[in-house]
């Protein structure tokens, strides 16, 4: 749906992306992510024709954004950090608007709008001016603009900000049904929401692509021994020593008892091997309860610190 080969942009003598490929698959929910002045909203702005790039090539459904832009308008909806409002309009005539900009039509079709501002939640502030609603509510009518006229393609830049967490999980849910049958590029620096919405995630950095793949391909790719914390009740005098002799465990990082007979271990084991279900049988066969066991993985915040801060 959207192939971009070697994409590079200057502004004047600044280097803002660095020869940039991938290509992105109809009904995939993207996760577009990087720190401030990565290149994320310079690459998104060439992909909506708002910019043109230095070099290189972007195309979305074969259409070419060079000569074909007009048609790849149709395609986008595009909702930006700050959302494109007209404060003294009030929602329905402003969406009634959008539309016809974006579709050339003097008679909108008035059921869409209808469908778009359910979606969104906008049914009891349509007579409203814009400038009189909230922020949570400015980002859902500069969201219903984004889907007014049903675009293939969405981009959505922080599509949750100002929004109360009720309205956060909408949101997503909404993305993820939308991502069934559109192309959603999502730009977020809420990283726990990247990973509850899309199924790819790619991470620029001073304008170079440094990760592609989806949440669970990048977290096995950036974790290294795997680290698991349990406690077990009764018996436990020389549990250590037994840990330390399963298959898989390399190292015993911290032991201590909560109370008498209740030890909390926390285990190092290599990388490829999973040993919680040894871990189980041991205290099975060791008459001890097992009381409680959880292995923690490298959460997407900690593989975009990594990629991303230069001091690392």
């Amino acid at each position: 749906m959207i192939s971009v080969q070697n994409l590079t942009k200057y502004y004047g003598p600044t280097l803002a992306v660095d020869n940039v490929s991938f290509e992105i698959e109809k009904g995939t929910v993207v996760g577009f992510l990087g720190p401030n002045g990565a290149g994320k909203s310079t690459t998104v702005r060439i992909i909506t024709c708002y910019l043109s790039p230095s070099s290189g090539s972007v195309t979305v459904d074969n259409n070419d954004i060079m000569t074909e832009s007009l048609e790849i308008r149709k395609k986008i909806g595009y909702l930006p950090e700050s959302a494109p409002l007209y404060p003294e309009m009030n929602v329905v005539d402003y969406i009634k608007f959008m539309r016809e900009m974006r579709r050339g039509s003097t008679s909108p079709n008035g059921k869409r709008i209808k469908e778009v501002l359910d979606i969104c939640g906008l049914g009891g502030v349509v007579g409203k001016r814009i400038g009189e609603l909230s922020k949570g509510y400015r980002q859902r009518v500069g969201l219903a603009q984004a889907l007014v006229h049903d675009p293939e393609i969405l981009i959505l830049d922080e599509p949750t900000v100002g929004l109360d967490p009720n309205q956060i999980i909408e949101i997503r849910n909404l993305i993820k049904e939308l991502g069934r049958e559109k192309t959603v590029i999502l730009c977020s620096h809420i990283l726990p929401e990247v990973e509850a919405t899309c199924n790819r995630v790619l991470i620029i950095s001073e304008g170079s692509i440094v990760a592609d793949g989806t949440p669970d391909e990048l977290q096995t790719s950036f974790e290294g021994k795997t680290k698991i914390s349990v406690q077990i009740k009764g018996n436990i005098d020389t549990l250590d020593e037994k840990l330390l002799r399963l298959e898989g465990i390399e190292r015993i990082v911290n032991s201590k008892p909560l109370g008498s007979d209740i030890l909390e271990i926390d285990l190092e084991a290599v990388k490829d091997i999973d040993p919680r279900e040894s871990i189980f049988n041991l205290c099975v066969e060791n008459k001890s309860i097992l009381m409680e066991m959880k292995r923690e993985q490298t959460s997407l915040e900690d593989i975009f610190r990594k990629l991303t801060r230069k001091d690392m």
